[in-house]
């Protein structure tokens, strides 16, 4: 018991080393691997090493990048601001006001920091899948498992940072000589090798999940994100027939019998989500989100985004919180509503969550004129909220109800929402509307400006920067 104490200790202490190295590099293109691979070499060579290294690569998808809930830092947050979702009304001279404003340029801090926080998960997971690959000890079903599991991060980290960014590179090694040079990759081809990717990790993950609190992708995880791929592809069909495997395995999933017991840590509907950092804690989601007092320090909910949702909707008063002083009133979201430590985790940070499933088939259906089906997918999240039954029966309609859906489900959520305008042709009339700062070429992020200076390869930038 001691001495499989002493290797978890030993991975964890050689992760917090190439966590060190990741951030005294300029960039993710200056990542080099130690000479001496002996050391990160051997925590592949154990169960528990292996698992810990892989864990704390989670942790930091949890704590920074494309899929943190934390303000500083955190794409899901800035996303909110800079589409239709959020007012700001902190610092004016914050890093939040030119997300809020549209306004990015090159030399934007945070959008380097988001940059670098992802290629530095990638390199993470590079390194995962090459010691898993170099180990000669792990058994079949561990090796098994933590290369679906690095190969799962992968797709996922580079499926969203094209989605911020564009055309972006698909890092697949460690070495330096390699990545310092690397070119970006067309959208499509970024989606063409996401799905390489998310096949393998389905062929190599099991069914179940290990642990039991879905805090580890299992096989259904790989398959969700891999109808998310397929959808945002033009490919209606497969993406069709992998949000129906998630939804068909009623052995594992199930919608939340009421919308307060959606984001609980136990809900039925979660597919993959990411634990607090201490066992008492919660999500940084709530930190990020909830106020007691108005002004809110941060941000609050648009008043014409709250006018939104549909009368009825039982999404509004489970989800979103009022805040007055007497006179004005701001609001929240409250999807995750416990910001204290409670002795056991009551939230996780859901990455996955079955209502998606739905929303991505009933996308792909009404694309591939199913208009039955369309509507009976729709139903189901429609009617969870407490909603009648659709009453479009075009594609035009029920492609214009997926989209009403989905932003009445998924506010604050992952960037979804920006990302949905843009896939959906509906971003430059609603932005453009609502945003003063909007410009066309603000569907993508720049590249950052260091990035382009230390690897010419990345060139040109973005349009419009």
């Amino acid at each position: 018991m001691a001495e499989r104490l002493l290797k978890v200790l030993l991975a964890l202490v050689v992760v917090a080393c190439l966590v060190y190295v990741f951030a005294s590099c300029e960039s993710f293109t200056e990542v080099e691997l130690p000479k001496d691979q002996l050391t990160t070499n051997a925590v592949f060579e154990d169960k528990a090493t292996a698992d810990a290294a892989m864990l704390s690569f989670f942790a930091k998808m949890r704590d920074i990048g494309l899929f943190s809930g934390s303000q500083s830092g955190s794409a899901p947050y800035y996303l909110a601001n800079y589409a239709d979702e959020m007012d700001f009304y902190g610092d004016a001279l914050g890093a939040t006001t030119f997300f809020y404003n549209n306004a990015l340029i090159a030399a934007n801090t945070e959008v380097k920091t988001i940059w670098d926080a992802s290629y530095n998960q990638v390199y993470a997971a590079n390194a995962v899948l090459e010691g898993v690959g170099a180990s000669v000890s792990l058994a079949q079903a561990d090796r098994n498992r933590l290369t679906g599991e690095a190969l799962f991060a992968r797709a996922l980290i580079h499926f969203t940072l094209a989605n911020v960014f564009g055309d972006v590179p698909y890092v697949k090694v460690t070495d330096y000589n390699v990545t310092r040079s690397v070119p970006r990759m067309p959208v499509q081809e970024v989606y063409a090798n996401c799905v390489q990717d998310l096949l393998a990790s389905a062929e190599l993950l099991q069914d179940s999940y290990l642990p039991a609190n879905r805090t580890r992708p299992n096989k259904f995880a790989a398959r969700a994100v891999l109808a998310r791929v397929y959808l945002y592809a033009g490919l209606y069909n497969e993406a069709s027939n992998e949000a129906s495997a998630v939804i068909n395995n009623v052995a594992l999933y199930s919608n939340a019998a009421n919308l307060s017991q959606t984001f609980l840590a136990d809900s039925p509907a979660t597919i993959w989500q990411l634990s607090p950092s201490t066992p008492g804690g919660n999500t940084q989601e709530a930190l990020t989100y909830v106020f007691d007092f108005g002004p809110p320090t941060l941000s609050g909910l648009r008043q014409d985004f709250m006018e939104g949702f549909e009368a009825g909707d039982q999404r509004l008063p489970n989800w979103t919180r009022a805040v007055t002083d007497g006179t004005t009133t701001w609001y929240h979201p409250y999807k995750y509503k416990v910001n204290t430590d409670t002795g056991m985790a009551q939230e996780n940070s859901i990455m996955l969550r079955l209502p998606e499933m739905y929303l991505i088939r009933a996308e792909a259906r009404a694309h591939t004129s199913d208009f039955i089906g369309t509507q009976d997918d729709l139903n189901v999240i429609r009617n969870l909220a407490g909603l009648g039954n659709t009453t479009a029966n075009t594609q035009e309609a029920l492609l214009l109800a997926v989209l009403q859906e989905r932003r009445s489900e998924f506010f604050t959520e992952l960037g979804h929402r920006f990302f949905d305008l843009k896939r959906l042709g509906a971003v430059q009339q609603r932005l453009g509307s609502v945003k003063p700062g909007w410009d066309s070429h603000d569907v993508v992020f720049p590249i950052p400006e260091k990035e382009l200076e230390l690897n010419p390869n990345l060139s040109p930038q973005n349009p419009g920067y």
